[in-house]
């Protein structure tokens, strides 16, 4: 974080950092799906908050715009597992940007300098651009954290169909990859819907919002691919995170879901476990 000083106790009433440190570290698992960028900078301004400068009045909170951000990248993989966003994070308490004193990643980038959590366009998805046209310059790029950027390739298997449970599963062409400002999305271009739980998807352009600007997965404009992803149904976004599919289009991909679909709707009425691919 772009500050070393801190005050407890914490915006949750932690008196001591060892406490603030305990109570963190159930967050580690989140932030490890990447599923937003701004997840790490508002846990540490919740536990950990900046000091004003003359240490007397209470530390500065996060900007409710950044709580938002974070609730609305990482609630769906939280609802997976059957956790919702912890109350003590509510972002209706938070004061609004400009209306109030409150800290955010956009306000210290205006102030130090170029943006170390939203890299330029194209810098993690070179496929969306001719100056990057090899898949090495993605590991040039940097992630939420710092880190550089390493997509994982999630396997279009069953066991990973039937874990992850996704709401959506759509037939798209990519039509644009952008990764400005504070939201990096994809505009598809959508051919088929084989899956919908939560948003109704119609055949037309759609957006699709990452949860990290290191872009993963990655899409190449032009191309057709199979898409598996999860749906806000509170905002109609479809969403693209660490663990969601992207895998060119193929024909016999349309059966395959099928009777994958079939096996899961199998599990959920309590049927045969242990299925074979």
């Amino acid at each position: 974080m772009p500050w070393n000083m801190t005050k407890m106790p914490n915006h949750l009433h932690h008196s001591t950092q060892d406490n603030a440190v305990l109570a963190i570290e159930q967050f580690e698992g989140l932030l490890g799906t990447g599923c937003s960028p701004d997840l790490l900078f508002f846990l540490c301004a919740m536990y950990a908050p900046i000091c004003t400068i003359d240490f007397q009045h209470e530390p500065i909170k996060p900007c409710k715009a950044v709580c938002e951000r974070a609730k609305s990248g990482c609630e769906p993989v939280m609802k997976r597992y059957n956790h919702s966003w912890p109350d003590s994070l509510a972002c209706n308490e938070l004061p609004l940007y400009d209306r109030g004193v409150c800290i955010s990643p956009e306000a210290i980038v205006k102030a130090e300098g170029p943006d170390p959590y939203y890299p330029e366009p194209a810098r993690c998805n070179p496929e969306s651009s001719p100056d990057f046209p090899t898949a090495a310059n993605n590991l040039h790029c940097r992630g939420p954290n710092g880190d550089r950027c390493r997509c994982k390739t999630v396997r279009m298997i069953l066991k990973n169909y039937l874990r992850n449970n996704y709401n959506y599963v759509i037939r798209a062409r990519v039509r644009e990859v952008r990764n400005r400002g504070l939201e990096p999305t994809a505009v598809v271009e959508v051919k088929e819907v084989l899956k919908s739980s939560l948003v109704n998807i119609p055949k037309e352009t759609q957006t699709l919002y990452y949860s990290s600007s290191c872009l993963c997965p990655p899409l190449a404009l032009g191309e057709e691919y199979l898409i598996m992803g999860y749906e806000n149904e509170e905002t109609s976004r479809l969403l693209l995170i660490d663990s969601s599919i992207a895998q060119k289009w193929k024909d016999k991909m349309s059966k395959k879901l099928k009777r994958w679909d079939h096996i899961l709707q199998g599990r959920g009425r309590g049927g045969q476990r242990g299925t074979r691919q």
